[in-house]
């Protein structure tokens, strides 16, 4: 490690004022802190999110779930409103990392292989930020890449729930990753199936499996389709052919166990 500076505020505006220059926003630092081991970022300063009090917590109103950027992996695996995000939340790394790691550090991370931002993409989920509210359909730009702009705090993610919803991870053993995860979701809108894991591109939809479960609800549904490989991931754990093969894999479970 190397030296830095830290600060931790109290308010989502003094951690907006405290982000200026090469300051680092820093959540429960799963990512984060390794990457300051390993020296690929050194900023001079981080600012610590997990003291700022309105950024905690869970609350449920007029079907939506509303979790605070600074909330614990373990509080969402535990509240079980939304069932199938708790079930996400609790599959996520292991109990020091669900117990340290934050909803809002990974959707602001946008790991290619993280649970949460198929979570959000695969619900409608809105994120919320000290500056403004944006659709999951426009914050999610790429493999760690979003919307957010310099200074900007995930300060809350708003859920719709939705009348049914599974998420399904091949895990790759290692790292708890998903080397393919699907999160299915059915509300009166139609059916979201958001994949994360397989693409070069980061999480992503899949509207063809989309256009065919709106239709019928039912893994059979899935039978005619199949993933093109390419621009998916290549690497040790998988090719982009298996990845492919996952994905539709994980989309059948997903929809049968959703049913």
């Amino acid at each position: 490690m190397y030296a830095f500076d830290i600060e931790r505020p109290s308010t989502v505006a003094e951690a907006a004022a405290a982000l200026g220059g090469e300051a680092q926003a820093l959540g429960g630092g799963q990512t984060l802190i390794p990457t300051l081991k390993a020296r690929l970022a050194s900023p001079s300063k981080l600012v610590s999110l997990s003291g700022v009090a309105e950024m905690q917590g869970i609350s449920s109103a007029g079907g939506v779930l509303t979790i605070g950027g600074a909330t614990i992996h373990a509080d969402v695996a535990a509240d079980g409103t939304y069932a199938a995000l708790s079930d996400l939340a609790s599959n996520i790394g292991d109990a020091a990392v669900r117990n340290r790691g934050t909803i809002g550090g990974s959707l602001a991370n946008n790991d290619p292989s993280a649970c949460y931002p198929a979570a959000a993409l695969g619900s409608g989920a809105t994120i919320v930020t000290n500056t403004r509210e944006i659709a999951a359909d426009d914050y999610f730009q790429g493999m760690f890449e979003t919307s957010l702009e310099e200074g900007e705090i995930v300060t809350a993610v708003k859920f719709p729930i939705p009348e049914k919803a599974n998420y399904q991870k091949f895990v790759q053993p290692a790292s708890r990753f998903a080397l393919v995860g699907v999160f299915v979701s059915k509300s009166a809108d139609g059916v979201r199936v958001a994949v994360t894991g397989a693409s070069n591109n980061g999480v992503h939809r899949w509207s063809e499996a989309e256009a065919a479960l709106s239709a019928n609800f039912s893994a059979d549904a899935l039978d005619g389709l199949s993933v093109s490989a390419d621009d998916l991931i290549d690497d040790l754990h998988g090719s982009p052919e298996y990845r492919a093969h996952l994905v539709k894999v994980m989309t059948a479970r997903a929809v049968a166990a959703a049913n």
